[in-house]
């Protein structure tokens, strides 16, 4: 956790973002922390990098943003032609320097780097193979990076050639589950891998004389790359001198596309395009799904910074309500701040946001956002919108309630800390204290993508994960009021909630009725 988390703001968090980059003649480095940059939102508790001038492998890393970790002084050293890059957020392991990546291992002669964005599900079991015990491996990606370098010691008497990390890395691939897009490297490759069912992001970009992999597409906007294509599920990519090689080391059978739908709702940037399709317009259309489904008289749509903003535009484009700004975003807080005591602490949402008093008083105002997990930053932004003077605030999310943790490197917390496992629609509209509360039908999101409708994981919203989450893993963490732990239903550990009925249907409800 960031120390921000534990102030007031209660937003979904990834788990991490990855660069890596094959370039001769360019600078690397500065390639590498320009790609971070773009990728900062996807964690903000440590970054690094590492670099290869084809014999050595140089990794800097540390705790803190991407600007505070590298400078001209720490940049300028880091000479090579490749290199990968990590910005982390922490769902697996402590948060300290140690689980900051990329992960680093020399072996004899190979030395390779990695960097790692997602959560693996068998990691014990895993573990226990491996002979370890329990917490020697501090984090999925270490223990990854132990299976990697145990490959590359028995290979280091069959073959010892160039490709070790690729043969090793195709051994140790299809023996993992769970979620994961990875960037490794050695002193001549840069390798990037996707799991079987895409659930993480990443993508493939082509310089003048270079190839780029990123999280995301904006990260090779800001290296001018072109975007060449997403990396498959289960495709590994091998690049060096002779340019992209794609190896295959799953079996088909385990081939199953379901990206991360909230993507769409709030992790990737507006300016990401996921499936071929615009992130941002893909959010307008969720706006624009909502006014049709949940309808309400008012005089101005305000959406809450950053991912509600298109969603909110959209809702104003379909209803015919002028678009409006309600809150101001302080965008230099960042998520370091630490609170000394329970009264700092409850000043968190106020340090983030301050609302436009002469846009707000005496209004009636639909406030658009992208989700509710906890319900600590929405109940106390309905508070200041009402402190200043909003006549009637209705608030519309452009997602389905959030009832189910995440297993895939998404930090949602468990089934007692999900305000929608717990309560219903109308529970929730009290608590946030709102006069109406709507959430996006799952259909209506599906369609909002522009995607195949059955190519995304929905896990958070109905409790279907497409990859078996261990009973292990998810005692303690499903069980909750009003939720029994995971039903196997062959190849989907789903969770199933003891009383939907009387859960209501998602959309509006008004206060009173």
């Amino acid at each position: 956790m960031t120390a921000w988390s534990g102030l007031a703001d209660d937003s979904p968090r990834e788990a991490c973002g990855v660069f890596g980059v094959y370039a001769p003649g360019q600078p690397v480095a500065h390639l590498t922390y320009l790609g971070l940059y773009a990728l900062q939102h996807r964690g903000q508790e440590s970054a690094g990098m590492g670099v290869s001038d084809g014999d050595l492998i140089t990794v800097v890393k540390d705790m803190g943003l991407v600007s505070n970790v590298f400078d001209d002084r720490t940049l300028a050293p880091l000479t090579g032609h490749l290199a990968i890059g990590h910005t982390r957020y922490s769902t697996t392991g402590s948060s300290t320097w140690r689980n900051a990546q990329p992960v680093f291992r020399s072996v004899d002669d190979c030395q390779f780097a990695l960097g790692h964005n997602g959560n693996l599900v068998n990691t014990e079991k895993l573990a226990a193979e491996l002979g370890m015990l329990p917490g020697v491996v501090t984090s999925d990606s270490d223990l990854v990076a132990e299976l990697v370098e145990a490959e590359l010691r028995l290979i280091g008497g069959e073959r010892g050639d160039d490709r070790d990390l690729e043969v090793a890395l195709s051994r140790v691939l299809p023996r993992l589950e769970g979620a994961f897009s990875f960037v490794l490297m050695d002193a001549g490759h840069v390798i990037g891998v996707r799991d079987p069912n895409g659930l993480r992001p990443l993508c493939l970009g082509r310089l003048d004389h270079g190839w780029v992999l990123a999280s995301e597409s904006p990260a090779l906007d800001i290296v001018g790359a072109g975007f060449e294509r997403e990396v498959e599920p289960g495709e590994m990519l091998v690049i060096d001198a002779t340019g992209v090689r794609t190896i295959r080391p799953f079996p088909p059978e385990r081939i199953n596309p379901t990206l991360c739908l909230f993507e769409f709702v709030y992790f990737a940037r507006p300016d990401s395009r996921l499936y071929g399709q615009s992130v941002h317009h893909a959010r307008v259309r969720q706006g624009e799904a909502l006014a049709a489904q949940a309808p309400v008289e008012a005089d101005m749509v305000m959406g809450v910074p950053e991912s509600g903003v298109p969603a909110a535009e959209g809702y104003a484009r379909a209803s015919g309500i002028p678009f409006g700004q309600g809150l101001v975003k302080n965008r230099y807080i960042g998520r370091t701040f630490i609170a000394p005591s329970q009264e700092m602490r409850a000043l968190g949402v106020r340090m983030k946001f301050n609302p436009l008093r002469d846009n707000i008083e005496g209004r009636r105002i639909v406030v658009v956002d992208d989700s509710v997990v906890r319900g600590t930053t929405q109940h106390q932004l309905v508070g200041m919108l009402r402190e200043a003077g909003a006549r009637e605030v209705h608030l519309r999310l452009t997602s389905p309630p959030v009832r189910w943790p995440c297993f895939y490197g998404m930090d949602f917390g468990d089934t007692n800390e999900l305000l929608a496992a717990n309560r219903g629609v109308e529970e929730i509209r009290e608590y946030l204290g709102v006069d109406t509360l709507a959430y996006i039908d799952l259909d209506r999101l599906l369609d909002s993508t522009g995607a195949d409708r059955t190519a995304f994981c929905d896990a958070c919203f109905t409790g279907r994960y497409p990859v078996e989450v261990p009973v292990d893993l998810g005692k303690g963490v499903l069980e909750g009021d009003g939720v029994r732990a995971i039903e196997r239903d062959s190849s989907v550990a789903a969770a199933t909630l003891l009383d939907e009925a009387s859960l209501l249907p998602a959309d509006a409800v008004r206060r009173g009725d």
